[in-house]
């Protein structure tokens, strides 16, 4: 066991730990160790020894490195210039020494309330007295100091608890002022609006007589389990029904986030949206996979797909997470149902889910099996979709193929990034004047510790979430309109356009539906163009779906490219 590792209690998980080490703890753990307070391994006695020690952790304790914060930092400032969302450069990388979980949370909560805990910053004067922090690191460890329930996540003694800690009291006064100037008469209801804010995605507090615009919590009803019928006089029991999505995505929507509204989708079936302040994450509905978390761009691929029971069977060629994939098994489980009652029953068909990592597979078949999707569907773990064989006869009955490769993700909205509109970092030159200048006669201080890049690991035990299917991060803001982004999307769109060429070759193959997440052309008609006027593409005679010729939801839509 490293000794820089602490206990430390999180809301986040609650388990044993039972973990080994070649040293034993002469003293294994002070009488002050309870469940609620850290401890830290450098306020144990370790002596080395042959014998190996067995450290056992309270339930609700986990093991914690000290180096959370400056690996947030990294995170903050994005050392290593990772693109993509804030959970992919956390869950995606390797050699990080604090849990993802965790780091996850602290850096998501300080980035929410950046606005503010700035200002406090600033006004403190904190960065000019002390010079070992970093922007970053004076902004997560003044949230914790300030907002966390169990504060700084650090020693007494440790160098960062010493230069925030002293300053407590000038920070919380700074802190208390904001706070009353903006209105609120406790933290719980800043806290609300500060949440509220966040929901709404604009990423800003929201002063008296501003406007911000929300974009909906979008809501699949897993009709493999319930209906929508059966849904709303339960889940969705005491929320009021709007008319239109215009009625929750205005900008005075935003101050009455509290209020539970939904508005039943026009075009997608068993589709709903909420106020995206409303949190189901805890519901027993999505716990029993009941509902499913899917932005309606993300069901347009299967809706508009329309697997028939009738013709065969699909394939969903990069299915992780899951989300596409359980959606085509309940619209064929929706038409075998129909057909049933009719008295003309369908064949069972199936979907065949490729993905060719195994971890990610591992995803898939926990959303498939939590979506009552695994009797209908058959993961192809670790199967890259372009090595099946089209003429292997195992395929010949496949009538429909999904294609929603890795892209760009430039489209996407609303997710857990962290843009740049809503992190704010203090100042160092900010603050009071006496702050900014004041010197000392002690030794000069050694230079500013540095949030040193990182590498993140993704852990085994990676939370579950049925959320959007992950793509490749998009690029940074300083990727834009140059050589770097233009060569990204070259070798992308080269990759797509090889899955669907792939695609035509399955001799059966009456439907294919191609989608990304990607705002650039050379993805998307680019892609298309290319393929359609292929050599296979004119000796089979795929062509495009006329808009007549769609299912009623996609003629319905009014919105092209």
């Amino acid at each position: 066991m490293r000794n820089d590792y602490n206990i430390h209690p999180y809301d986040y998980y609650t388990y044993r730990i039972t973990s080994y080490c070649e040293q034993s703890v002469v003293q294994p753990f002070p009488d002050k160790l309870k469940l609620g307070k850290p401890v830290f391994a450098e306020e144990l006695r370790w002596a080395t020894t042959t014998a190996s020690a067995k450290v056992f952790c309270a339930p609700g304790l986990a093991l914690r490195p000290m180096s959370l914060y400056y690996e947030a930092a990294a995170v903050v400032i994005n050392a290593d210039n990772i693109a993509g969302s804030l959970k992919s450069r956390i869950f995606g990388k390797k050699g990080l020494k604090s849990q993802p979980a965790h780091l996850f949370a602290l850096v998501s909560e300080a980035t929410k309330w950046s606005e503010l805990l700035k200002d406090v910053i600033e006004r403190s004067g904190l960065l000019g007295l002390e010079r070992k922090l970093t922007p970053a690191l004076a902004l997560l460890l003044t949230h914790d100091l300030l907002l966390s329930k169990n504060g700084v996540s650090a020693p007494k003694n440790h160098a960062l608890t010493l230069a925030i800690t002293k300053h407590k009291a000038r920070l919380f006064a700074e802190f208390t002022k904001l706070r009353l100037k903006r209105g609120f008469a406790t933290i719980e209801a800043l806290r609300a609006h500060i949440n509220s804010a966040a929901a709404s995605n604009n990423g800003h507090l929201i002063d008296e007589g501003t406007t911000g615009f929300v974009h909906p919590r979008w809501i699949r009803v897993n009709t493999l389990k319930m209906t929508l019928d059966e849904q709303l006089p339960t889940t969705f029991a005491d929320f009021v029904h709007l008319s239109s999505i215009a009625a929750m995505t205005s900008p005075s929507s935003v101050s009455t986030a509290s209020s539970k509204t939904l508005c039943i989708d026009k075009h997608i079936p068993n589709l709903v949206a909420v106020h995206p302040s409303i949190d189901f994450s805890k519901h027993p509905a999505y716990l029993k996979g009941e509902i499913i978390f899917q932005d309606k761009a993300s069901c347009f691929p299967a809706y508009l797909l329309h697997p028939d029971a009738q013709e065969g069977d699909v394939i969903d060629a990069c299915a992780a997470p899951g989300n596409k994939t359980t959606h085509l098994s309940a619209l064929l489980h929706e038409q075998q149902r129909k057909d049933s009652e009719t008295g003309d029953p369908s064949p069972r068909s199936r979907v065949y889910a490729c993905e060719r990592d195994k971890k990610r597979a591992e995803t898939l078949q926990k959303m498939i099996k939590l979506a009552g999707a695994d009797s209908s569907v058959t993961v192809k773990a670790g199967q890259d979709f372009l090595r099946l064989d089209p003429a292997n006869a195992r395929w010949a009955n496949i009538s429909a193929l999904l294609l929603d490769p890795s892209c760009s993700g430039s489209g996407i909205v609303g997710r857990d990034d962290v843009p740049t509109a809503m992190l704010h970092l203090p100042s160092k030159d900010a603050g009071p004047e006496s702050a900014i200048v004041r010197t000392s006669k002690k030794r000069k201080r050694k230079p500013a510790l540095a949030a040193t890049p990182v590498e993140l690991h993704e852990p085994a035990n990676a939370p579950e979430v049925m959320e959007e299917e992950e793509q490749e991060p998009p690029p940074s803001h300083s990727d834009s309109n140059n050589a770097k982004l233009q060569d990204r999307l070259t070798n992308l769109s080269a990759f797509q356009l090889k899955l669907l060429l792939h695609a035509f070759r399955f001799p059966s193959a009456t439907k294919i539906t191609y989608s990304t997440c990607s705002v650039h052309l050379a993805e998307n008609e680019g892609v298309v163009l290319r393929a359609l006027t292929s050599d296979i593409a004119r000796a089979t005679g795929w062509r495009l779906l006329k808009r007549t010729e769609q299912v009623q939801g996609m003629r319905e839509w009014g919105v092209r490219g």
